[in-house]
Parts: C-alpha cells; structure tokens; sequence
C-alpha cells in the first residue's frame, strides 16, 4: 500500500499590504483563490498584529505568489516589517486612580476609581474583583470600571501591546447623583490602570517556538551556533541516520521570521525544520528596550 503524502509546512511567513488602499477588496478575493489552488500557500489574517500573512515555501514561492497577485488579479503589494504578536504584563503590584471629571455647567461627566493590579502566572488570563464597600461606586458602575480597564488592556500601558495576566481589584471610589455615567466610570477604569502602570515595572512578554531541525551532520556545529546567536536554548540533539542530526530547540519568534532563508543558506538546502508554538515568556530587556524604542 501506497503511504500517504504529506504536504510540507510553508514556514516562510511575509506580511503584505495592498499598495492601495482601493485594492484591499481585490486582494481579498486574489488570496483566496490562490490559496484553494495552491495547497502548500497558507493565508493568515493575524487578529493581534492587523497584518495579512503569507505562508510561503520559500522566497521563490513567495515571488510567485506576488506575480500572480499582480499579473493575474491587478494587484500590487507591498511587503512590510512582520509583526509579532507580543503582549505586557505587570511585573508587581501597584495601584492607580483615575478621575475623570468634567463639570462645567449642565450635564456633567464624572467618575473616580482607585484600583489594584497584581500580576498573575503565565496563561491566567485576567481577574476583575469588587472590594468597594459603602456603595462609593453604584453597583451599575462597577461593570464601567472593568470595561475601561478590559478596553485598556487592549491598547496596552507601555508599548502598545494587549496586557495579560493580571487580576484588578476595585477598592474604592467616587460618584455623582447626576454627571456619573458609564462613559466616565470607563474612562476612570482606563486612566487609573495607566497609573498603576506607570508605578510599577511592566515587562514585555514574547512567543517562544519549539523547533526541531533536521541537518547533515557536516553542518550541525553551523546550526547550533545560529540558534545561539538567534536566543535559542538548545533542548537535545539525537542522530536521525543517514548522517544527519535533529536539533531540538526553543527559539523566539521574532528571531525565526527569516529562519527557512536563513537555514537554507546555512546548510546550502540540505536542511529542513518544523516549528510549533511554546508559550509566551519575559523578553530580556535588551530586546525589549530595541521593541519599546520602535514603539515610541
């Protein structure tokens, strides 16, 4: 019996915008018939970074894909800067106060909150506690606090990256019989997870891929040190026959965006690698300081 093949994992990822902004519905259209004809090309719309991904075989494949685009659908592109999806987290406790007040004649806006952010372990999502007593924030503002807060952990506190993982306990507050809103209790949540942020050391967290590499064993001492170079910790090496060596590692993923170039190169196309994603972990701060100086 016949084994079945496998299709091979396009591991070359390129973002890519319409050149203008009136093509972007034409574009749409080019990539998803290319990707129902062309099996090994794999079109990812990333929710984080707002980028269009292709997944190509390599840089030829990728030349292809963008010829076609242009000859066949009256598409031009631009390739642009990969994102990766990176994320913040608070590094201790601290604790902020928003205020948001606005009274000037007539209906008002008015709406303070004083809360506490504690960092939580990797992958515990978010936590929103109630600690008012008194009734200092109505019970129907307590929900605009934690929309606030929610809505500014989408933008982030530092670099513009979603913040994780952390639990905020509402202590206390402040309101008005008439100018409290939803709308300021929001904007109060948002301003005093700012605050917090600013009291405390925030860190930002990076994707970590595991990859296993399959090399010739002439080029293994070539590969280990790339991956020592790209702030790879090396897992094992084990001997695969035929003079070749798997490499297990884990790499970040900002340091892998031009791997399957990289490793073609490197091991003059005898080479082959698979990845699969880890999780996420602090960035050292000499990258982070390159990421937040980008930011800025």
């Amino acid at each position: 019996m016949l084994k079945p093949w496998t299709m091979p994992e396009p591991l070359l990822p390129i973002a890519i915008a319409a050149h203008a902004k009136t093509d972007e519905d034409k574009l749409s259209v080019g990539l998803g018939r290319l990707a129902a004809e062309d099996p090994t090309l794999r079109i990812e719309q990333n929710q984080e970074t707002h980028q269009v991904v292709l997944w190509c075989m390599g840089e030829a494949h990728a030349g292809v894909v963008l010829d076609t685009l242009a000859n066949r659908y009256g598409v031009s592109v631009d390739t642009i800067e990969l994102r990766v999806p990176l994320r913040e987290t608070f590094a201790g406790n601290a604790k902020g106060h928003g205020r948001h007040i606005k009274q000037s004649g007539g209906h008002g806006q008015y709406g303070v909150c004083d809360i506490e952010v504690e960092p939580l372990p990797e992958g515990s999502g978010f936590e929103f506690l109630d600690k008012v007593v008194g009734g200092a924030v109505p019970r129907q503002f307590i929900p605009s606090v934690e929309k606030g807060v929610r809505a500014q952990m989408d933008k982030g506190v530092h670099a513009g990256y979603p913040v994780v993982d952390i639990r905020v306990t509402l202590l206390d507050g402040k309101a008005h019989s008439v100018d409290s809103s939803d709308f300021a209790f929001q904007m109060a949540g948002a301003l005093a997870l700012r605050e917090a942020a600013a009291a405390t050391k925030v860190i930002l967290l990076e994707p970590i891929d595991e990859i296993s590499v399959l090399v010739p064993d002439d080029f293994v001492g070539a590969v280990l040190g790339d991956l020592s170079s790209r702030r790879g910790r090396v897992l094992g090496t084990e001997t695969a026959g035929h003079d070749r060596t798997v490499i297990k590692a884990e790499v970040p993923q900002v340091e892998l965006t031009r791997y399957a170039i990289d490793l073609r190169s490197l091991a003059h196309g005898a080479a082959s690698f698979t990845r699969s994603f880890a999780r996420y972990e602090p960035m050292p701060e000499s990258a982070a300081a390159r990421v937040k100086a980008g930011a800025g």
